[in-house]
């Protein structure tokens, strides 16, 4: 059950970023692990950031890091800067953090730049749908959330494709970008989305459609859910399934296998609904994201609170993006042929 228009939007903002820090760090320790082993650690329900699997009690993984790493490039930059955000995964990755996707690790240190890194992995693996797009995604989404939906799609493609050269990663970000967009707005995302899925590529929408639709449940993959399709229909069948952010959580990582991921994608949209409040004491207490690369750094929950308003108040009103993607040496590219560039509302 979704709340109703009383959460504030600051609330709704500041529950999406930390929802999906919370997330990541709840999940981590049961990453890999089969069906019900979270609810046999916590059969009361009372879980807490226990740590374990190589990770401290609150620490988050490369999901949150990544996200923090998009986020304060927008910030620093003005808007989306595609080779500063992705010179920042490369420092990030050089860093040796604890977990990188293995994808995302080739495509970060494969000495491609930052425009053909991606589409030479796919071109090269032929399999580029992993969940490493979605799982950073809670950052850009509030940022470009004011932006109105055409412009937050196609953000979300953009920053997927530093290092996802599969389409599907590109639409499934978008439908995550667009998904919090609605719920910062005190909306139903879940009643969005038969809308939402008609502004994906027409070529993935039937098989996006039968993921993300009410009738499926995570037993019914066909895939494992470090791909992008079953990751973010778990996140949704988690959030339709229940009536509380934290037995939203509970749920997406009750599921096993990429736990920390479908936790981080489920609670940035949880958090989105039910705002920060719904998020308990217990868990924010502990988070911390650490970021590899950057020295001794490491946000704690005030530093993310900060991030997320920053966020918000200085958002893409317009869509800006500011660095030239030169496409037409892609050949996996969501953008067409030729040089664009978005600022305000011209594209060129």
């Amino acid at each position: 059950m979704i709340s109703p228009h009383t959460v504030p939007r600051a609330g709704r903002v500041a529950g999406a970023v930390i929802g999906s820090a919370v997330g990541d760090a709840l999940g981590a320790p049961f990453e890999f692990g089969p069906a019900g082993v979270f609810s046999a650690r916590f059969p009361d329900g009372v879980s807490t950031l226990c740590g374990g699997g190589g990770w401290d009690p609150g620490e988050a993984t490369d999901d949150t890091q990544m996200a923090v790493l998009v986020g304060e490039s927008l910030l620093e930059r003005g808007g989306l800067d595609l080779p500063d955000v992705f010179d920042r995964f490369r420092r990030w990755a050089a860093g040796e953090p604890k977990d990188i996707g293995l994808q995302t690790e080739d495509v970060l240190t494969n000495g491609e730049p930052w425009d053909l890194a991606a589409a030479l992995h796919f071109q090269v693996n032929g399999r580029a749908a992993g969940n490493g797009s979605l799982m950073r995604a809670t950052t850009s989404a509030v940022y470009f959330a004011p932006a109105g939906r055409a412009r937050t799609m196609d953000a979300a493609r953009r920053i997927a494709a530093l290092t996802h050269g599969d389409r599907a990663a590109w639409e499934g970000t978008a439908v995550f970008h667009e998904l919090v967009r609605v719920a910062l707005a005190g909306d139903d995302p879940l009643a969005a989305l038969p809308e939402t899925l008609g502004e994906i590529h027409a070529d993935h929408r039937p098989r996006w459609a039968a993921v993300l639709a009410p009738g499926w449940h995570p037993a019914l993959a066909t895939e494992f859910n470090g791909a992008v399709r079953p990751c973010l229909g778990t996140a949704l069948w988690a959030l339709r399934t229940t009536d509380t952010f934290e037995a939203a959580l509970a749920a997406a990582v009750d599921v096993g296998g990429d736990t920390d991921t479908v936790a981080a994608v489920t609670g940035g949209l949880a958090g989105a609904v039910y705002g920060i409040d719904a998020v308990p004491d217990r868990w924010t207490g502990l988070l911390h994201v650490p970021l590899p690369g950057y020295g001794d750094r490491a946000l704690r929950t005030p530093d993310l609170l900060i991030l997320a308003e920053q966020l918000d108040t200085k958002g893409a009103h317009k869509g800006q993006i500011i660095a030239e993607w030169t496409c037409g040496r892609l050949t996996h590219t969501p953008f067409g042929a030729g040089a664009h560039r978005i600022e305000g509302d011209e594209i060129s």
